[in-house]
């Protein structure tokens, strides 16, 4: 019997990739840390800083993501320092025992990136999250306001239908495992046909595990292969669990968006695939009359991935 091929990986080897898909220089110098902050004995978030000297942006990624998901964003962005956190559960940080979504609901999540923020990046000067991330960056603005002084979300709104977000549930809600990497980057082209398969391929590498036999599993469902009973064996995303009887997610963070009194700036994909619609928005203008709202004509859900260098120039004129 052959053994399983195993597939090299190196974290920080792969930044010249995003840099040559979106013609953007990749200094031979680039200075990008792994650092981890522990929230409480036993429990700890990781996080990627780029550059050097206080980082004056927190990035926060989407449920099922990782932080990787930022670097083309931060190659960008680049020199400009800045901070992008594995939310609990998900890529390099621990999961918090009990509940979903790798153990954290917003509120919980808000919780611990905040100590995480307090730690690296308290004097940021905006905190962008996209999707689940965003949520918590709703969360993060009403329990720790000095920490956020302007916020930008990437194609997320509580009260959005899940009926628009099913096609991201349906992709998350899969095999616990896949027998190779074959088999995983198929799946993945499979729910994102406008993306490149190199593309594809960088970011499963970024965000799943090889195991011994040579199957693979992603990072935020590595849980589901535990065997003790404190373990989160569910498989249903988050989205499905906080659905309310209208199909609507996260209407209890409607009232916490509209006590903002930072900036926020909404980014909003305008491809089928992204969750947001006009509705959507004409109620988040109701609800922040001073937000601003920004189109990005060739993404869907994950701007960062189809439009990173234009979400880039967003971030940069809306928090400078």
């Amino acid at each position: 019997m052959t053994s399983p091929e195993h597939i090299e990986y190196d974290e920080f080897g792969l930044f010249h990739e995003n840099a040559s898909e979106f013609e953007l220089p990749c200094p031979p110098d680039l200075v990008v840390d792994r650092v981890d902050v522990q929230v409480e004995p036993g429990y700890q978030l990781s996080a990627l800083v780029w550059g050097d000297g206080d980082p004056e942006l927190v990035l926060l990624h989407g449920g099922s993501q990782n932080a990787h998901t930022w670097d083309t964003v931060a190659l960008a962005l680049y020199p400009r320092p800045l901070v992008a956190i594995d939310l609990p559960g998900h890529g390099h940080s621990d999961r918090r025992a009990g509940g979903s979504h790798g153990g954290s609901s917003p509120q919980t999540a808000a919780e611990d990136i905040a100590v995480v923020i307090r730690a690296l990046a308290p004097d940021a000067q905006a905190v962008v999250g996209m999707s689940f991330g965003g949520l918590v960056t709703i969360v993060l603005a009403d329990i720790a306001p000095e920490l956020v002084r302007r916020v930008v979300l990437v194609d997320v709104l509580p009260g959005l239908d899940f009926a628009h977000a099913r096609h991201i549930s349906d992709f998350v809600d899969g095999p616990p495992t896949f027998p190779s990497f074959d088999d995983i980057l198929a799946r993945t082209v499979e729910f994102n046909p406008t993306r490149s398969e190199s593309s594809l391929r960088r970011g499963i590498l970024h965000n799943a595990l090889q195991l011994d036999d040579g199957s693979w599993v992603w990072r935020h469902s590595r849980w589901r292969l535990e065997t003790d009973t404190d373990a989160d064996t569910e498989t249903e995303p988050i989205a499905v669990t906080t659905t309310a009887p209208d199909g609507s997610l996260f209407n209890d963070l409607q009232d916490t968006l509209g006590r903002i009194d930072a900036p926020v700036l909404l980014a909003r994909g305008l491809r089928s695939n992204s969750v947001l619609r006009d509705a959507d928005e004409t109620e988040f203008r109701r609800r922040l009359p001073s937000g601003q709202v920004v189109h990005f004509a060739e993404a869907g859900h994950s701007i960062q991935g189809d439009m990173p260098v234009e979400l880039a120039t967003t971030i940069t004129s809306f928090s400078s």
